[in-house]
């Protein structure tokens, strides 16, 4: 038997009998948490991971340009498709009737 294990066995043998916890106040790291700071646990524990939602939200769909125009802006260098995006939204604001204009 390790003596960890030893130790562990005594200390159940000398817990209290209600099996409540009763902090010595000498070891800080041995202190029961307050309620305050159990439920700080609870909420950084269930907190949603990952990005934070963007409040501009763009959808994701797959798209053919031809090659002349995605050579154009890959050339402006990393960012190319945020620049693309602008380039469009620009496009649709200044002229909100272009498409009609195609034809």
């Amino acid at each position: 038997m390790t003596i960890q294990r030893k130790i562990i066995l005594e200390s159940l043998k000398t817990a209290p009998p209600n099996g409540d916890f009763i902090w010595d106040g000498k070891d800080e790291n041995d202190r029961p948490l307050s309620r305050e700071e159990v439920q700080k646990g609870v909420e950084t524990y269930c907190k949603k991971r990952g990005r934070p939602i963007n409040a501009n939200r763009k959808e994701q769909v797959s798209v053919r340009y031809s090659p002349e125009v995605l050579s154009y802006f890959r050339s402006t260098g990393e960012g190319w498709q945020t620049r693309m995006d602008a380039a469009l939204q620009l496009l649709v604001k200044k002229n909100p009737d272009w498409l009609k204009k195609l034809g």
